[in-house]
């Protein structure tokens, strides 16, 4: 059976891998054990083979306190325990169709603790039939809780869409990120133009842009295929449509006024916009500390969607996309204040 490109029993391993976990797996479970807990503890997490986990479910069910020895067990589904005798644990495991069958196969001398475990985390396939269910809790966990309304409402869900049936397929991250690029620098050329038309399609391309750029991440998250080259390519492949189309409308606003005040905007931007990239590259392609939770730093965060380019799209319609420039001729300057203030590059706490 196979989930958005990857059989289960390969998804479990890889996630159980990013986890941090040793994996091994058995007939009839996957069982993941982690380091020792303390010298000569281990704690073991067993799942059915039929149980799709999150990472970060992983990672919590890892740090979460036990008492020795104990066999703690959610619905049947999972089972976690800190004990000196791993292998003990890890045969029963291999042996056992589920968390149930672990517990009584262990035995009396072993004590069950049955208690809830985030089932958010995790996802059971009782068939077949479960797949499209499962495919869309998958994708669900892909949309982050920092993105933009529009980017959440509109974007995401045609992203989704392209991801879930791209994601068989041998198209990688890097190909959707070079993709979007290319459409990205397509559509900013159309703003060298004054006219309606070709500024509507501009905008459009770059909205386009903007709706594949998510699915490159949303398929090496998918796939277990995240890596820094990746993200580098994806960070400034970026930032460099968005340059472009701020010159492109620099340029083009120039050229149809005859004035060079235009082009000193559209300075300003860029420079504003690049210094502000090299700042928040550590934030998300690097391994910048965590920021305070201060005013800044939560307003930053709050300003760096890219709602915005809905607003290039009605000004367009009416051929004033140019006149965007004026927006971020003072407010790209003013997002590298907060930037700096909430402390540079450093990254909010909790971002992957």
């Amino acid at each position: 059976m196979s989930l958005v490109g990857l059989p289960v029993s390969r998804r479990i391993a890889l996630a159980a891998q990013r986890a941090g976990l040793v994996e091994a797996n058995g007939d009839h479970a996957a069982v993941a054990a982690s380091r020792r807990t303390v010298a000569s503890r281990r704690r073991i997490v067993a799942l059915g083979g039929h149980v799709v986990p999150q990472p970060a479910w992983l990672r919590a069910l890892l740090a979460m306190p036990l008492e020795p020895e104990t066999l703690y067990v959610d619905d049947g589904v999972v089972a976690v325990i800190d004990t000196e005798d791993a292998e003990r644990v890890l045969d029963a495991a291999a042996r056992s169709d589920g968390a149930e069958e672990l517990a009584r196969t262990l035995g009396p001398a072993v004590p069950v603790t049955r208690r809830p475990l985030e089932p958010s985390g995790r996802f059971a396939l009782g068939g077949p039939a479960d797949v499209p269910a499962a495919e869309a809790w998958l994708l669900r966990s892909l949309i982050k809780p920092s993105e933009g309304f529009m980017s959440r409402h509109v974007e995401r869900r045609i992203s989704l869409a392209v991801t879930r049936r791209l994601a068989p397929t041998r198209i990688t991250p890097n190909v959707m990120t070079l993709v979007s690029v290319g459409i990205g620098l397509g559509g900013a050329a159309f703003f060298l133009s004054g006219t309606a038309l070709y500024q509507t399609i501009g905008a459009l391309l770059f909205l386009l842009h903007s709706v594949l750029d998510g699915c490159d991440g949303e398929l090496a998250r998918l796939k277990f295929l995240e890596s820094r080259t990746g993200a580098v390519l994806d960070f400034w492949g970026d930032n460099f449509v968005h340059v472009a189309v701020f010159a492109c409308m620099a340029v083009g606003w120039s050229a149809a006024t005859g004035l060079a005040w235009p082009l000193l905007l559209g300075g300003i931007t860029i420079a504003s916009a690049l210094v502000t990239a090299m700042l928040s590259a550590r934030r998300f392609i690097g391994d910048g500390v965590d920021a305070a939770g201060s005013w800044a730093a939560r307003l930053t965060e709050a300003l760096s969607h890219r709602d915005f380019i809905y607003v290039v799209v009605a000004l367009a319609a009416f051929g004033k996309a140019h006149a965007f420039l004026v927006i971020t001729a003072i407010g790209t300057p003013a997002f590298l204040l907060l930037l700096l203030l909430a402390g540079g590059g450093r990254r909010p706490a909790g971002r992957p």
